[in-house]
């Protein structure tokens, strides 16, 4: 068989004669997929042209073996020096155009790529956003951290490169196997019988690589988050002198990362020297019957070169498929997590007919309020009622794990009640959105925390548009205007990483600083004096009556001489509240409260 173009056919007759169909992969998890998937759909033009680019590179790299084999057969070996100069430079010309093709199909799937990176990381943000706080008091943060980076990037590898060249690479696959068969059928024949071989190790390959390639995204995330939780702590573990007992922990879960890593390269190097290897066969095979069929006349030496030509890049697209496989089972085993992740249904939705909440006079009741984390789970608050009038300062004290801050985190909807309702003016928080409630309600944390950026910034947290006298006022309320000024760039003095170049009671008078910038209705205190010195205590407290002047509050608090002008003091035991009065009413009662405030008493007198 010689090369020769029919007539008319011309270069692009030959490539639309070479065309072949691709076939579904059985390979995929298609849950994952169509999953993911969507993210593809804002850019479908973009990958619409890839597709074609890919369609144009398939048909130029069928089309150079034919090219070659005709200039050998109908010019080299006639000696047409002027035939030779033209297929010369069309040949020229068509590995111009391939490699034009190919670097914008790879700049296009890159443009897509990153767009469709950082829409699946902001999707992952926003969805974590919405989740309850149960969920991350369940989850290690680092793990979270693995699952946005690691396997986010490993998707979107397989969504947007992948596959493309998935396609592009069946597509040679089959356009290669038309051709071989077209030009030779026995020499098509002796060259395929390295198939079944080479289906045998696929398929061992991949059930091997699924499991590999599960493995190691298990313990990469592992490993992240190890890594962030030993950081997040260093200033304990150096105090406790435990470097040496962490660095072996961190060396148990670094080694059984890299263990798992290296299963993955060995299993993949096994399958690409196969591959190789029986290249090398279909090479000989090629070589030992091509060059008999030469010397008895019945093959050409173009097609010999050709069909070399063709058997050698057979085997590419097959070695690239199993990149790609090693990619896609990554990007399984990362996107099985990250949909987890983003099918978590959020604990706590605002209704379809939710209203806007109205201007918060300050009445609060809980109604029969039963709580548990999780349906599996035991309730941790049990038919509680209270009624908190506008304007009154309610106390909440009790042994820790009481149920305090679980009742306060239920009146502003961070949890949802399990039984029973919660109201703010006649209305159950339920039928407003959180937004418009959540931003009439304060919380001053027990553990102050303070954002990147300046002490300015942190301050406007709750309120970006407040003026940078409106900012000063609030610090001065908080009685954090003093310190303040005395820092390096006062007002626009950075927080370092951690809030280290900031005390802790220095925090905590810029967190109720923030808090009165954004003028709640509600205030919540969740044990705001817990973690400071004596002097800071002095300073929070009157910072406290200025900010809770008006305002409906609830104050929880381990240190009970800070709540002696409480309105109400509820002691909260066990999930229930088991006695409610004042300072002074719950002193001459033989209670819970009076030993409470005994103890704390008797332990203040022997640390003086």
């Amino acid at each position: 068989m010689s090369f020769s173009f029919s007539p008319g056919m011309g270069p692009r007759g030959a490539i639309r004669k070479l065309g072949g169909t691709g076939e579904k992969g059985r390979l995929f998890n298609w849950r994952v997929i169509t999953g993911m998937i969507v993210f593809l759909k804002p850019y479908r033009k973009r990958m619409a042209l890839a597709f074609f680019l890919m369609l144009v590179v398939t048909g130029l790299t069928l089309l150079i073996p034919i090219l070659i084999g005709i200039t050998i057969d109908n010019y080299i070996t006639v000696g047409d020096t002027s035939g030779l100069a033209r297929m010369a430079i069309l040949t020229a010309i068509t590995f111009s155009a391939l490699y034009g093709a190919t670097a914008t199909l790879q700049y296009n799937l890159s443009w897509v790529g990153q767009r469709v990176l950082a829409d699946l990381r902001e999707a992952l943000f926003r969805h974590l956003q919405a989740l309850p706080l149960s969920y991350h008091d369940t989850h290690i943060v680092g793990v979270t951290v693995s699952r946005m980076i690691n396997d986010v990037a490993v998707i979107n590898d397989f969504l947007t490169q992948g596959l493309i060249n998935l396609v592009g690479d069946v597509l040679i696959l089959i356009g290669i196997v038309v051709v071989m068969v077209l030009m030779e059928p026995m020499l098509a024949l002796l060259t395929f019988t390295v198939l079944p071989v080479m289906i045998l190790i696929t398929y061992i390959f991949s059930k091997r690589a699924q499991v590999a390639f599960r493995v190691i995204r298990t313990r990469l995330a592992a490993l992240v988050g190890r890594l962030a939780e030993n950081i997040d702590e260093m200033r304990v573990i150096q105090a406790f002198v435990q470097e040496k007992a962490i660095e072996e922990r961190f060396e148990t879960v670094n080694w059984a990362n890299r263990q798992a890593n290296v299963d993955a390269l060995r299993l993949s190097f096994v399958f690409l020297s196969s591959v190789e290897f029986l290249a090398t066969v279909a090479m000989a095979i090629v070589l030992w019957y091509g060059g008999r069929a030469i010397a008895g006349g019945s093959v050409t030496l173009g097609v010999l070169v050709a069909f070399l030509a063709y058997v050698t890049r057979f085997f590419q697209p097959i070695q690239e498929l199993s990149r790609i496989y090693t990619t896609m089972q990554s990007a399984m085993a990362g996107g099985e997590q990250v949909l987890l992740m983003l099918n978590t249904l959020p604990g706590i939705t605002d209704r379809p007919d939710a209203i806007i909440m109205p201007m918060i006079q300050g009445k609060i009741e809980l109604d029969d309020v039963s709580f548990r984390y999780r349906y599996d789970m035991p309730e941790v608050l049990h038919n509680l009622s209270l009624s908190i009038q506008p304007g009154q300062t309610i106390a909440l004290v009790g042994p820790t794990g009481a149920g305090k801050s679980t009742i306060a985190k239920l009146i502003v909807r961070l949890y949802e009640v399990s039984d029973g309702c919660v109201k703010i003016d006649d209305l159950d928080v339920r039928s407003v959105t959180q937004e418009s409630l959540r931003k009439q309600a304060g919380l001053v944390p027990q553990d102050p925390f303070l954002f990147s950026g300046t002490i300015e910034d942190n301050i406007r947290y709750g309120q970006p548009d407040a003026s940078s006298e409106a900012v000063v006022q609030a610090a001065k309320l908080a009685y954090a205007h003093e310190f303040i000024q005395e820092m390096p760039a006062s007002y626009q003095t950075p927080i370092l990483e951690g809030a280290v170049n900031i005390s802790v009671g220095q925090r905590q008078l810029i967190c109720i600083a923030r808090a009165a910038l954004a003028d709640p209705r509600i205030l919540i205190l969740d044990e705001a004096t817990a973690s400071v010195d004596t002097l800071t205590e002095v300073l929070i407290q009157k910072a406290l009556e200025k900010l809770l002047t008006g305002r409906t509050a609830i104050v929880i608090a381990h240190r009970l001489s800070t709540i002696r002008k409480a309105d109400q003091i509820c002691v909260v035991d066990n999930g229930r509240i088991v006695e409610t009065g004042t300072h002074a009413k719950l002193l001459s009662e033989d209670g819970l409260y009076r030993n409470l405030y005994e103890k704390q008493f008797m332990d203040e007198v022997e640390v003086l």
